[in-house]
């Protein structure tokens, strides 16, 4: 018998050189779409108890008749974002796209019959947006996929065979590389759904990693698994928390050196819920954005798009606000880096090769005390460095109606 070791992951050139773009990209769109929509319960509506052949019937009153992909695009590319990542396949096992592997699917089991994938990619070249893929590794209806801790009381006959379900990813996730134009990374969804196991189970996504990075050397692969980051992995995601943060209890892992990105809601689901319009205001979600890119990392924001097709009207509202203020400060924000500095009371900092920004979130804050190793260049605001102390104090104006006072600082 022969023992094969397998080689550890080695990122291509072509991987390492898109990371860094990943990273100056700085601020994402996530859409969490699906024929969930149509119940207007959020995403996990399924795992309320629903009997799963009593769900797909909203397959066949699925008709966004409003979808317009370029609109959406459109408005989401003027918000600043530079990337957008959609859901492909969420936890309930519907395909939005025409996927040969399922007839249970946005063309063959809907009366809309059209691939808004194959819409959205053409737009997002058009365009020049990148798209990215929200991929569930999940399945709350298929009889293959071993049961875990969610998706239960949905009808579902148990016949776990993971080869079987693994095979289906595979294929289903070489359709999404093969066929939909240039996809920039893969997020993947569901791990933690067997986090509660008394054997670990093995998900083999070393594997699966190769697999999928097999089809384009320069693809990301991200997994939304709560935990440090997987051999195989390009990125490392965070959910509704900042890296370092742990309010919402699920982000507590460590912070690795591979390119961040946090998602986090407008409002409070991430499918469209009709109840659900408690939004975040425009300052609060420019601030998020700022904070991220003060944490050295991306933001991905969320849109759960109208059953109708058309992303609600408080999402655009938003993507306006956020695209005037990225107009004209967005130079601070992307292909920024993290400082030695990093958060402070006051709020945060930003920082190219050739300038440091202050980011005072705190209306308050009228006097800055900032250590810098020589004096600067130039600095926006009246200043005076001292060199004995090597520290540059700032004197600001009353700032009570911005949402964030940027200080320029020419190195």
């Amino acid at each position: 018998m022969f023992n094969f070791v397998r080689a550890a992951y080695n990122p291509t050139p072509e991987n390492l050189q898109h990371r860094q773009e990943f990273q100056d990209f700085r601020f994402g769109i996530f859409i969490h779409w699906g024929i969930y929509s149509t119940y207007a319960q959020g995403e996990w509506y399924l795992n309320s108890g629903i009997n799963k052949d009593e769900y797909a019937k909203a397959a066949d009153a699925f008709y966004p008749h409003r979808f317009d992909a370029d609109e959406w695009v459109r408005a989401i590319k003027a918000s600043g974002a530079r990337y957008i990542t959609f859901t492909s396949r969420h936890h309930d096992g519907f395909s939005m796209w025409n996927t040969r592997q399922s007839d249970y699917n946005i063309v063959r089991a809907t009366p809309f019959r059209r691939d808004v994938l194959k819409e959205l990619s053409e737009a997002c070249q058009k365009q020049g947006i990148a798209l990215h893929l929200y991929y569930s590794i999940l399945d709350w209806i298929r009889p293959d996929y071993p049961l875990g801790r969610t998706g239960h009381n949905t009808g579902r006959v148990l016949n776990p065979n993971y080869d079987e379900y693994f095979s289906f990813m595979k294929r289903q996730v070489s359709e999404l590389l093969t066929q939909y134009g240039p996809i920039g990374a893969l997020w993947f969804d569901g791990y933690w759904d067997h986090d509660s196991d008394t054997i670990p189970f093995d998900w083999r996504m070393p594997e699966f990693y190769r697999y999928c990075h097999s089809f384009n050397p320069a693809l990301l692969i991200g997994n939304n698994h709560h935990i440090s980051p997987i051999e195989g992995e390009d990125f490392q995601m965070f959910e509704r928390d900042l890296p370092g943060e742990n309010t919402a209890g699920l982000s507590g892992q460590d912070i690795s050196q591979l390119p961040l990105e946090m998602c986090q809601t407008m409002n409070g689901m991430w499918g469209y819920k009709v109840s659900d319009i408690n939004y975040k205001s425009g300052p609060e979600l420019i601030q998020l954005i700022v904070r991220a890119a003060g944490k050295g990392s991306n933001l991905l924001l969320n849109i759960g798009p109208q059953p109708n097709g058309q992303l609600p009207h408080q999402s655009l509202e938003r993507l306006e606000q956020i695209g005037a203020w990225m107009k004209v400060n967005g130079h601070t924000i992307y292909g920024t880096r993290r400082t030695a500095i990093g958060d402070q009371p006051w709020g945060t900092t930003t920082a190219t090769d050739t300038h440091l920004y202050l980011h005072v979130l705190d209306a308050e804050t009228t006097e800055l005390e900032i250590p810098l190793a020589k004096k600067p260049k130039q600095v926006s605001a009246p200043s005076r460095y001292d060199k004995k102390a090597r520290t540059l104090r700032i004197t600001l104006p009353a700032h009570p109606a911005e949402v964030d006072h940027i200080v320029d600082i020419l190195l």
